[in-house]
């Protein structure tokens, strides 16, 4: 029998050795929103309006944090999710203004996506450019294409029945950007922690020549997760359109930052070989969830974005210290 003193050793050790990143992001959440219903409890913060609107506010970016945690567990970034977003929206809006029906819009929307991202993953696999040197260039044509399109002009949405499926809609009381949220979260958590590609992916990015020494083809890899980074964003793109009821070219800026934070906040390493599709998802509400309590709180943009890049600072510091540790 071991005796207490060694028993207390045991249970120390195995604290001492969880690896806590993994849980940054779920103990930030709960504390910020217990933070903000104490101090603006008489605001509505906690209201089930306001909840559900939270949902609503971050469901493109919850999109798009899911398929980015397959491109930087694969070591890569992708800097063109917000112009891919605006352009696709515009692409949708105009078909469905010439007629072309839904079907014909949304299949357009997904394939402007799809090519991007197969152009990026097509220089960062065959050129071998820098993952972030290739999207940001690409983030800048895409945004000059969304622009010149229409000239700079917003493209209006008037079918109700896109704009109830793809922004407007809810079912049985939940809106229908959660659902689709919640949608693509399960099948990205389920692909992440249960396929063969999961796996490859992780592998690519923690270890790439071990990873090809076992067989992994690593060059398809990266063109594979920047493909699907590029058809996530485009469906964001659907979304924006339905739910603004409009194709502009202004939407998704900035988007490539939330992004990204929101998935290094979840526990994603910027060096690769990890990610949490449920924590991203988590770092995209948390921060939706700070500008909804700011907004409310009566702060200025200025001060917003003041407060909330301290926070997501601390956030990301506190994770890396503990994995650190670890």
């Amino acid at each position: 029998m071991p005796s207490n003193n060694n028993t207390s050793k045991i249970r120390y050790w195995n604290i001492k050795n969880i690896e806590w990143r993994k849980y940054i992001v779920y103990i930030a959440f709960v504390i910020v929103f217990l933070f903000f219903a104490i101090t603006l409890h008489d605001q509505g913060f906690t209201s089930i309006s306001n909840i559900l609107n939270i949902t609503r506010q971050t469901a493109m970016i919850s999109i798009m944090a899911v398929a980015m945690t397959f491109v930087i567990g694969a070591a890569q970034i992708d800097l063109s999710v917000g112009s891919i977003t605006a352009l696709t929206s515009l692409v949708t809006a105009l078909i469905l203004a010439n007629n072309g029906g839904i079907i014909m819009a949304v299949l357009g929307g997904l394939a402007t996506g799809a090519i991007i991202g197969a152009i990026n993953g097509f220089f960062i696999t065959k050129i071998n450019i820098p993952a972030f040197l290739v999207t940001l260039g690409t983030m800048g044509i895409t945004r000059g294409l969304a622009m010149w399109i229409t000239d700079t002009a917003a493209v209006p949405i008037s079918n109700n029945t896109y704009n109830f499926i793809f922004g407007l809609g809810d079912i049985y009381g939940f809106p229908i950007l959660f659902i689709w949220t919640l949608v693509i979260l399960i099948i990205g958590h389920f692909v992440l922690n249960y396929t063969p590609f999961g796996k490859y992916t992780l592998a690519t990015g923690g270890k790439e020549e071990a990873a090809k020494y076992t067989g992994v083809n690593t060059q398809k890899i990266k063109f594979m997760v920047m493909l699907f980074s590029g058809i996530m964003a485009s469906f964001a793109g659907l979304l924006y359109a339905g739910r603004m009821q409009a194709g502009r070219y202004s939407y998704g800026e900035g988007d490539e930052l939330s992004v990204i934070a929101a998935v290094i906040l979840g526990g994603t390493s910027l060096s690769g070989g990890t990610g949490s599709v449920i924590g991203s998802v988590f770092g995209s509400l948390m921060m939706g969830m700070i500008n909804n309590g700011l907004i409310i709180a009566g702060l200025s943009v200025s001060q917003q974005m003041i407060v909330r890049g301290v926070i997501i600072i601390l956030a990301v510091a506190l994770g890396s210290k503990t994995n650190t540790k670890n």
